[in-house]
């Protein structure tokens, strides 16, 4: 099976029925998706199937043939951060930073969507990712500072 991977044709060689984290993380090595909980209940798992944040723990790969898709490895551009992964960085709102490419793959997703998000909107999308050490005050502001990048025509 061929899957389009941040880009590029990649051969995949798992069963039909693996869930796309695990080909990813053990056959591709794109350890940059998380394992959280196995049941896309904790977003760390997150990845963008063609622009939708996705858990990668539940999707089968029989059914990504011809999607796009693109993990935490594929936002940056020829050597340049993706907005969202510079707002991130600038305003440092992690602490152990296993939730952060899961946080950021839902941002990219949201501000694709809603370019200038509200508080509450923020809040919605920060609901299918969990924060164990509860930082979500610096991810708001975080993804606010994405936003404003955004907007200014920024990438």
């Amino acid at each position: 099976m061929v899957l389009n991977i941040n880009g590029t044709a990649q051969n995949v060689n798992a069963a039909p029925d693996s869930d796309l984290l695990t080909v990813l993380r053990e056959e591709l090595d794109l350890t940059g998706t998380k394992y959280g909980c196995g049941e896309a209940a904790c977003g760390a798992c997150m990845v963008l199937i063609e622009g939708v944040a996705t858990p990668s723990c539940i999707t089968r790969i029989n059914s990504l043939e011809g999607k796009k898709i693109e993990t935490i490895e594929g936002l940056a551009k020829n050597d340049k951060l993706h907005q969202v992964q510079e707002a991130f960085m600038k305003t440092d709102p992690f602490q152990c930073s296993y939730c952060a490419s899961g946080m950021i793959i839902s941002t990219v997703a949201l501000l694709s969507k809603v370019p200038k998000p509200t508080d509450s909107q923020i809040v919605e999308m920060m609901n299918i990712n969990i924060c164990r050490c509860g930082t979500y005050a610096g991810i708001i502001t975080a993804v606010k500072l994405a936003a404003s990048f955004k907007s200014n025509g920024d990438d």
